[in-house]
């Protein structure tokens, strides 16, 4: 159970990853050493699963971001393996879940600019066995970003 000191720590580390112990039991009113062992314990029982970089983007020369919803024409254990192997080693595919409703599934993809974006929809997506359409729609822009989860 995550109590209000833990809900506020990860709420800080959210917002910066790389405040130290000393800081983070500043911001809580702990010592650096309880701060710490929070931390720890967090890290330990999987609510904090890792550390990561946020890149710009366009600055890493990914001019088009998109969501693409795949629809399967045939369903089962293989056919969905195998697309999950190939969501696996497309970098440029950067989220994919399943979905209810008319997809299957639906990929935040970031491309280089729209020639890669036609290139990973006609030459990856489509020819899978198992892949009857997909339908893509490009993002114009992006009001609010990822943020952090609710605490």
């Amino acid at each position: 159970m995550l109590d209000e000191t833990d809900r506020r720590l990860l709420t800080a580390l959210q917002k910066n990853a790389h405040l130290t112990a000393q800081e983070l039991g500043q911001e809580l009113n702990l010592s650096s050493s309880q701060a710490g062992r929070r931390r720890q314990r967090l890290e330990a029982e999987g609510y904090i699963r890792g550390y990561h970089a946020r890149l710009d983007p366009v600055r890493m020369g990914l001019n088009v971001q998109g969501f693409v919803q795949v629809h399967l024409g045939t369903h089962g254990p293989e056919h969905s393996a195998s697309f999950a192997r190939l969501m696996a080693t497309r970098p440029e595919i950067v989220s994919v879940w399943t979905m209810t409703g008319d997809a299957d599934y639906l990929l935040r993809v970031y491309c280089d600019d729209l020639p890669s974006l036609n290139r990973l929809i006609h030459d990856v997506l489509l020819p899978h066995q198992a892949v009857s359409r997909v339908h893509s729609q490009i993002v114009m822009d992006q009001l609010k970003q990822d943020g952090p989860l609710p605490t």
